[in-house]
């Protein structure tokens, strides 16, 4: 595939890039016939409640060579550590397998596409950053399956997307264990297929989709073969001696649930059960057998006659699979199952062959004037006002893991969708980071919650300036005053699709450590908003709750409320500023601290807050209610019920 000129000064972002630099590596699908997706990792690992190790890179093939080419990778976990104060934990952090793989894979461009848990199973999946225009219509899903389908310690988790315009689904499972249940794993199986339907109108069950990747701890074990034999056939190596006893592939002849299921070759040992912390068989009194519980198994829907005369799905005549390993990895003890991982080679059509949305940028961005996003939105794509462009370092975990965003809201942006122009955005200079280094674009989708267009990495090289530390000075000492008012911002998340979020994950230390704060959502907060938090370039609402002061007490501040009254107030996008009004007797605090912008890598998940000090506000008031003055009154919405004003007083704030 030629490379486009890079001469201009304006070039689009690709996905995927060409591959004549060594950094653009995969070929064009836009002047391909079909487009081979070179391979798609799953791996599957029952991890007994166990933390993670410290390392998995030989277990997702990392610097092997092998995953040079992968563009998707699919994980699913089962047994993670799902106890009720883990959970808490969990609902607060972002939890240590999540974080571990993130880590591990993020320098290696693999991004966070979705996730999914019930319970203690979770499934991952990650796809290079240059591909995710392409992945669309992102959903998730989970069936419970324990307990009369009550409890989610067994069952499925889901996540489908559209890979090039095909279909595509990721299912892992968790089934009943023991020899005697095989009919029970059936029929929960049969449930799950059943019960997770997704919206929109191709797809709507797993086995509609054109792809299906099925996975899991799957439970099926060994029969009628003793348990020395088992070992005595893994010893000498003569694995084939167990094959035809396999209960799952017992079940893919015979149950027509299964009817098309294929699964590579067992040429690795029984994956259970093992003595935690050793490669031995389980030695306890159990002396359980060991079985192939853990699996992975695709299955290809096969061509609708008479479908694609409206030209709504590529043909599926050219989408195959090949299975290019299937293994396990014995040097992982941590769990009394061995982690298993495929990798696959799938062959797509290329019926998608431009991103939902072009962006272009300038080949470096040296000074704050030159950070001009222009974009083009294709024909059909819906936009909202809730879209949004991210600006990411290269190596960015996750859709949501950005140094700062603008809202895609150009006055003419309906204009420009329909005329198919260019529409104009730009960063202020407070939401660029100064310094050197690589960044990539990216356009977030509120409709689909999900990245339809993304740059190549550019750079970016604004000098270091010492606002920093004048602006340290100056919160310094806005600390000083009487009253303050503190945003905290969060754009971090840990979810790539912020509208469905259920549960806030932060990152940030406790609040319970801010003595004398009272929290209270932002005005954003409350709505349904499915966007990033707001960042510090946005001017904040004007409704922040009034302190009302008697005329007597204002004769203490007056000085300084003249004083203060005097500051200058900042533009939007610029700094935080504070600025006191007195209004006949009112004395309201109204805008902003000078404090630094706050990072979104430290604060994780932290929905905006406004964190009103008033500790020092009503020191005075304190000391002259200890002395009889002034008796309890409600001055906000937090304050404890049953203090009113003082029938002296005959005012309520």
């Amino acid at each position: 595939c030629p490379r486009r000129s890079p001469a201009t000064t304006l070039r689009p972002g690709r996905a995927p890039p060409c591959p004549a630099p060594p950094r653009c590596p995969r070929p064009c699908p836009a002047t391909c016939s079909s487009f081979v997706l070179p391979s798609i990792t799953v791996v599957t690992w029952n991890v007994g409640t166990a933390m993670p190790p410290n390392d998995v890179t030989s277990l997702l093939h990392l610097n092997t060579g092998e995953t040079n080419d992968v563009d998707m990778i699919a994980i699913g976990l089962q047994e993670v550590n799902s106890k009720i104060n883990k959970r808490l934990k969990d609902a607060l952090f972002t939890d240590q397998w999540s974080e571990l793989f993130m880590d591990v894979l993020s320098p290696f461009h693999f991004i966070l596409v979705s996730t999914v848990r019930m319970q203690g199973v979770i499934l991952l999946v990650f796809a290079k950053y240059y591909h995710l225009p392409f992945l669309q219509d992102i959903q998730t899903d989970c069936t419970r399956t324990g307990l009369g389908g009550y409890w989610g310690n067994k069952g499925g988790v889901s996540v489908r997307l559209s890979i090039f315009g095909h279909m595509v689904c990721f299912l892992n499972c968790h089934l009943p264990a023991h020899l005697e249940k095989a009919e029970q794993r059936k029929e929960d199986f049969a449930t799950i297929l059943h019960m997770q339907q997704f919206e929109g109108p191709v797809a709507n069950g797993i086995l509609d989709h054109d792809l299906v990747f099925w996975f899991g701890d799957l439970n099926f074990r060994i029969e009628s073969l003793d348990i020395c034999f088992v070992k005595y056939a893994i010893d000498s190596n003569v694995l084939s001696q167990l094959w035809e006893k396999d209960q799952l592939n017992i079940a893919k002849s015979t149950w027509p649930v299964l009817r098309g299921f294929q699964e590579g070759p067992l040429n690795f040992p029984p994956t259970f059960k093992f003595d935690v912390g050793t490669n031995k068989y389980d030695s306890s009194a159990k002396k359980r057998k060991p079985a192939w519980t853990d699996r992975i198994l695709w299955k290809i829907k096969p061509p609708s006659k008479g479908w694609g005369t409206g030209g709504h799905r590529p043909s599926q005549s050219v989408l195959s699979v090949s299975q290019l390993c299937y293994c396990s990895h014995m040097e992982y003890t941590v769990s009394d199952h061995k982690p298993v991982a495929a990798i696959f080679a799938v062959q797509f059509a290329s019926k998608v062959d431009k991103p939902q949305v072009e962006i272009y940028v300038a080949d470096e961005w040296s000074r704050p004037e030159q950070a001009v996003v222009r974009y083009k939105m294709a024909v059909g794509f819906h936009r909202s006002s809730w879209d949004w462009i991210g600006l990411y370092r290269v190596g960015f975990r996750h859709p949501k893991d950005y140094v700062s965003y603008v809202w895609a809201r150009s006055d003419d942006g309906e204009r420009c969708l329909e005329k198919q122009l260019c529409a104009q955005v730009m960063f202020s200079e407070e939401a660029l980071p100064k310094g050197n280094g690589e960044y990539i674009l990216g356009y977030y989708s509120n409709t689909s919650s999900s990245i339809a267009g993304v740059t190549e990495p550019f750079q970016i090289s604004l000098p270091r300036s010492e606002e920093g530390s004048s602006s340290t000075d100056s919160s310094g000492s806005s600390s000083e005053e009487d009253d303050s008012t503190l945003v905290l911002l969060a754009p971090k998340s840990r979810s790539p699709s912020p509208g469905k979020m259920k549960r806030h994950r932060s990152r940030s230390p406790s609040l319970a450590k801010f003595q004398g704060l009272i929290l209270r959502p932002s005005s954003r907060d409350r709505g349904t908003s499915r966007s990033p938090s707001p960042q510090s370039r946005r001017s904040l609402p004007r409704n922040i709750p009034t302190i009302h002061l008697p005329q007597e007490e204002l004769g203490h501040h007056g000085v300084k409320g003249n004083k203060l009254g005097q500051a200058a107030e900042s533009p939007e996008g610029s700094s935080f500023c504070q600025t006191v009004q007195e209004q006949g007797g009112l004395r309201r605090v109204s805008a902003d601290s000078p404090l630094p912008r706050a990072d979104p890598r430290n604060l994780g998940l932290l929905p905006a807050l406004r964190l009103e000090m008033i500790d020092q506000a009503l020191g005075r008031r304190r000391e002259s209610a200890d002395q009889g003055y002034y008796t309890c009154r409600k001055i906000s919405p937090t304050s404890p019920p049953g203090c009113g004003p003082s029938p002296k007083e005959g005012r309520n704030p």
